[in-house]
């Protein structure tokens, strides 16, 4: 504990770590409260693709944690950094929340929107009027079978197929829902195309998140509550690794994997000293 206590940066996920649905979890004031006194740099790093990191801010605020807007860094941030690199004044349609449509067009992405209205009829026909270069998915509550079988004439059309991330599962507010990989699955397996997944265990995000607080990996601690998404992502980026147990990982679960964190906590509550 005192090494972890002594880095000079901390990237942290949120769900299952600082909150779990609209609630704050037990001892987070605390820590982040840590984290001011201690001048300490601190990232939260989300595998998430539904909210901004305004959005975020307010989030937290409304359940009574302000924290600045700079110390977010989200996976739709991340997607359209990539997409904007890689295909400068491309074009993609998306499946997603507000806030993968906001950071893509700022990153001067073409966007096509889900057409719901069409349903799985009218998708083979919409497919032919527009030629995106991207199929872009990410967490949504608006997802249905004509967003899927729009998507997949897409591919089938010579589009690439990006994930945001690649949770299978998040944490809900009392159990568990699926995640964005989980919303692609059937994406792939109807073209036969496996996405290229940008969020956690992607080492781009783990190194815009050093970059941002301008610290080594050798002096930072990934805190995270997934075994194959934070904790593989510390240990491959070179960061002090930290599983809580206050989001989907279990003891037993932590078991099945072949590496292991450097601490297990019950929760980031247990880092500040008392």
């Amino acid at each position: 504990m005192d090494s972890l206590r002594a880095k000079k940066g901390y990237i942290c996920d949120m769900d299952g770590v600082i909150y779990r649905g609209d609630h704050l979890l037990p001892g987070v004031k605390e820590f982040v409260h840590w984290l001011y006194r201690e001048n300490k740099k601190f990232l939260f790093l989300t595998n998430s693709s539904r909210r901004s990191p305004k959005e975020l801010q307010h989030k937290l605020a409304v359940m009574g944690l302000e924290v600045g807007e700079e110390h977010f860094y989200t996976s739709a941030l991340a997607t359209a950094k990539f997409i904007g690199r890689q295909s400068p004044g491309g074009s993609a349609y998306v499946i997603g929340e507000p806030a993968l449509f906001q950071a893509l067009t700022e990153a001067g992405i073409t966007v096509y929107a889900a057409d719901n209205a069409d349903g799985p009829g009218g998708a083979a026909v919409t497919a032919g009027k527009i030629n995106p270069d991207y199929v872009i998915v990410g967490e949504t509550d608006d997802y249905n079978y004509g967003n899927i079988c729009q998507a997949i004439n897409y591919v089938f059309n010579g589009a690439k197929l990006i994930g945001t991330n690649t949770d299978l599962t998040a944490p809900l507010e009392h159990g568990i829902g699926p995640a964005c990989r989980a919303l692609l699955a059937p994406i792939e397996a109807t073209t036969g195309k496996y996405a290229y997944y940008i969020g956690k265990p992607n080492p781009l995000m783990m190194r815009t998140g050093l970059k941002i607080l301008g610290v080594h990996s050798e002096e930072a601690a990934m805190i995270g509550d997934r075994m194959d998404t934070d904790i593989i992502a510390g240990i491959e980026s070179g960061l002090d690794s930290i599983l809580v147990l206050s989001g989907v990982t279990s003891p037993d679960i932590m078991e099945q994997y072949p590496y292991r964190p450097r601490l297990v906590l019950e929760g980031v509550g247990d880092i500040p000293k008392k």
